[in-house]
């Protein structure tokens, strides 16, 4: 019985990571319809959103299911709820990749305010970002993911940069230039919120390796 529930918990997993991979996919397919504004790779991105959503309830389904079933005790019940935590961050980053993509229609057809310096680094801190996280969960590398927790404010300090710019340099000089600085501003939200959701992800870990709360503490 305890070998076919290991099975399980390795399928879960698996779904997990694949669930992982297509957030992080979205990611790199938002910056990239960015860059470019390309309105059909946006439109892409957005549509294969639903197959982010069907894994987030299929995996929700399978947590539950295993857990009255088995009912699991310490490591394995701390898994399994966190994976379900962790699937729904997932679920959240990949719909923020969908809102920047979202920006990008909004952009189409205009000419950028200015040259993409900063909103790209952010996008690819993100992407790192998660990838280690998910890389942790995988490992169960405690060490990993506090090194996750730490990229945060390098995040917050680039959102910070991209709205000080646009504001100060672009929106209180000329105010026509709102309509395309105020997508800009939201697209560093929007992925300053994706690191936001990693470092969920990285506190998951944490709390699933060590059972050691570490949300809302400035040290980890």
């Amino acid at each position: 019985m305890k070998r076919h529930f290991d099975e399980e918990l390795a399928e879960l997993k698996g779904e997990l990571l694949r669930m992982g991979a297509l957030a992080e996919e979205a990611i790199a397919g938002a910056l990239e319809a960015l860059k470019k504004l390309d309105e059909e790779a946006a439109r892409r991105i957005i549509a294969r959103d639903e197959k982010i959503d069907r894994l987030d309830v299929a995996i929700d389904d399978k947590c539950l299911e295993l857990i009255a079933r088995h009912q699991p005790m310490a490591v394995d019940l701390r898994f399994l709820a966190m994976a379900m935590r962790i699937c729904a961050e997932l679920e959240r980053i990949a719909d923020l990749a969908v809102d920047v993509c979202q920006r990008v229609l909004e952009l189409a057809g205009r000419p950028l305010l200015k040259p993409l310096v900063d909103i790209p680094k952010l996008a690819r801190l993100a992407q790192d970002m998660l990838h280690d996280a998910l890389d942790a969960f995988v490992r169960g590398d405690v060490a990993l993911a506090r090194a996750v927790i730490r990229r945060d404010d390098e995040a917050d300090q680039l959102r910070d940069l991209v709205q000080t710019e646009l504001v100060d340099n672009y929106m209180s000089r000329d105010c026509t230039s709102a309509k395309r600085a105020v997508p800009l501003l939201l697209v560093s939200r929007h992925f300053e919120r994706i690191c936001d959701h990693t470092t969920n992800i990285a506190e998951d870990v944490i709390y699933m390796v060590e059972a050691a709360v570490v949300r809302h503490q400035p040290e980890v």
